[in-house]
């Protein structure tokens, strides 16, 4: 062995260093988020769900022991007061870059229906792109299709490629879309096929984990939605050996011209690993309202109960985390399965 050379066990045990430190942290970063947005859940007002989700995020990020810069956060600085793109969170020992979306879904939050959550993802440095605010172009598929599919095919393609790959029929798939005008073509191509679809308002980071979750009934993500939490999605996909691919759409000359500062190519199909390219990747999300996937805050009296999915990367761990949070000193609360 060479002077350059590192000993095996000396690598392997550098790259779950970073997630054994951070992993049950970020659990605790997007639970306080949804306990705080979830104090406003059905009020009707999306910007103080909003606020209240970011503020509880970055107060906890600043306790975490790293150095982290937020590369998708809730805009640029002039717009967004906390957690904006560039932002510089804790004081610790792990640098880091951040995506974070302190409630995705504000407006389902606000109005009390399913699948508001937070969530975030973490990666090493350089680990997570800085996308755009723009729309992606999106195709998610579980496992079994992961490296199958290809979202310049046409969807009869993809559709007949995921059917082979789960070694079902067309009609057995569920296919999640954005209800949006701009996919009336898609839903009937879908439908064409025989497969079927579930619309839905707002929430395609959940939808898309759901994708790559079994037993949940639904098969893939397709459609466009923003380009923020498509990389988010792609952290989340790398934990769970889902695949996302990713076209950024540009709606005009000045989008164009951002896209080339910050070196994005338009036409471009990017694929889970260019999307979130780190080695070490912490995400997690915790349900704000209920869904499918995960369930919402639940209150007692003196306290509340949490359901969060926090996944490392190269710790390949994926808990679910039924958590009770006793928020009054003499609370208590009688445990159940």
């Amino acid at each position: 062995m060479t002077k350059r050379q590192k000993p095996v066990t000396e690598t392997r045990s550098k790259a779950p260093k970073f997630e054994h430190a951070l992993v049950l942290e970020t659990a605790r970063v997007t639970e306080g988020a949804a306990l705080a947005a979830s104090k406003f859940m059905g009020m009707g007002d999306k910007n103080v769900v909003d606020g209240a989700g970011t503020e509880a995020m970055r107060t906890l990020l600043n306790s975490l022991n790293i150095r982290g810069t937020v590369v998708i956060g809730e805009g640029e600085m002039d717009e967004a007061p906390m957690l904006y793109i560039g932002e510089q969170v804790g004081n610790g020992e792990f640098e880091v870059d951040i995506a974070v979306d302190p409630v995705e879904g504000t407006s389902v939050t606000a109005k009390g229906l399913p699948n508001g959550l937070a969530v975030i993802a973490i990666s090493e440095k350089g680990g997570l792109m800085a996308a755009p605010d723009c729309y992606m172009e999106k195709l998610v598929v579980p496992p079994p299709a992961a490296g199958k599919v290809n979202l310049d095919w046409p969807v009869e393609a993809n559709i007949n490629v995921l059917a082979q790959s789960l070694q079902r029929d067309a009609d057995d798939l569920m296919i999640t879309i954005l209800d949006r005008e701009r996919h009336a073509d898609l839903i009937r191509r879908v439908r064409a096929t025989g497969a079927r679809v579930k619309l839905i308002g707002d929430g395609d980071v959940i939808a898309g984990l759901a994708v790559g979750v079994r037993g949940t009934g639904v098969h893939a993500l397709m459609g466009s939605g923003g380009a923020p939490e498509g990389v988010i999605l792609a952290a989340a996909c790398k934990c769970l050996g889902a695949e996302i691919q990713g076209r950024f759409l540009a709606e005009d000359d000045a989008q164009r011209e951002r896209f080339q500062k910050m070196g994005v190519e338009e036409n471009r199909v990017y694929k889970t690993d260019e999307l979130a390219s780190g080695k070490q990747m912490v995400f997690s999300a915790t349900g704000i309202t209920y869904g499918e996937l995960l369930n919402g805050v639940r209150y007692f009296a003196g306290g509340a109960r949490t359901h969060t999915l926090v996944m490392g990367y190269a710790t390949r761990v994926v808990r679910f985390i039924d958590t009770v949070h006793l928020e009054e000193d003499h609370a208590r609360v009688t445990v159940r399965i």
